[in-house]
């Protein structure tokens, strides 16, 4: 079964908008793990707009499903995974100043400095997944870090789903072929929506989660937080 992680970073982000405590990002992400999601995301960044660090030291012992942390991994962030110690972490290769993720790793540019961290996260008993684009030369590099899974970048997949949906999401299908075939976990994220997400899922029978946040957050506007998980979880 294809898992389902919910990313608060939206609910960090009303939060901070008035400078106080709610809604309160502990009591959601409880609320969200009861509602059924089975895994909670985070995304901390340097300037703290959404998650805060402090937030993620606070939900570590209060959640009872899988907690994922994703970021750019500067030494602040390294630090605060091996000090936390969630399920899994997930490497993004975000600028500091980035709005949301809009690209996946290099890893065979960069393989010698995520086996490094796959190495030092591995000593701690955490997953490590790698953000990478629905790229099969990246998913070959991915496995050679030592990772346990990558996570393929899908905005591309939904930016094209109304055009020609067939066509979308083929580098993904064999993408995620090959990530099994490599022996390698496969997660999803970035832009998967009610709209697109049960196809995706067709597909690439082969994903283990999907982190949602954004438009999971902007359809609960509407359907209420409980309806919109269950929603979610059935395209699953």
């Amino acid at each position: 079964m294809t898992k389902l992680s919910v990313n608060i970073n939206k609910i960090a982000t009303l939060r901070n908008a008035r400078g106080g405590d709610n809604p309160n990002v502990v009591r959601t992400a409880l609320d969200i793990e009861r509602m059924g999601a089975q895994g909670i995301t985070v995304h901390p960044r340097p300037d703290e707009r959404h998650i805060r660090y402090r937030d993620v030291y606070d939900l570590r012992p209060l959640l009872t499903t899988e907690f994922n942390i994703e970021g750019q991994p500067s030494d602040k962030f390294v630090d605060l995974v091996l000090d936390v110690v969630p399920t899994q972490v997930t490497l993004v290769p975000d600028a500091p100043g980035q709005i949301t993720s809009n690209h996946g790793y290099d890893t065979k540019m960069h393989r010698a400095f995520l086996a490094d961290l796959v190495q030092r996260f591995h000593e701690k008993g955490i997953r490590v997944s790698i953000f990478v684009d629905a790229d099969e030369e990246m998913v070959r590099h991915a496995a050679l870090t030592g990772a346990d899974r990558v996570e393929l970048y899908t905005e591309p997949y939904a930016a094209r789903y109304a055009a020609d949906r067939v066509k979308a999401v083929e580098p993904f299908v064999r993408s995620g072929r090959l990530a099994k075939e490599l022996g390698l976990g496969l997660n999803a994220g970035h832009d998967l929506s009610l709209e697109n997400l049960a196809y995706f899922h067709e597909r690439v029978p082969e994903v283990d989660e999907v982190s949602i946040g954004h438009a999971l957050v902007c359809d609960a506007l509407y359907l209420g937080l409980e309806e919109t998980i269950k929603r979610y979880k059935n395209c699953l």
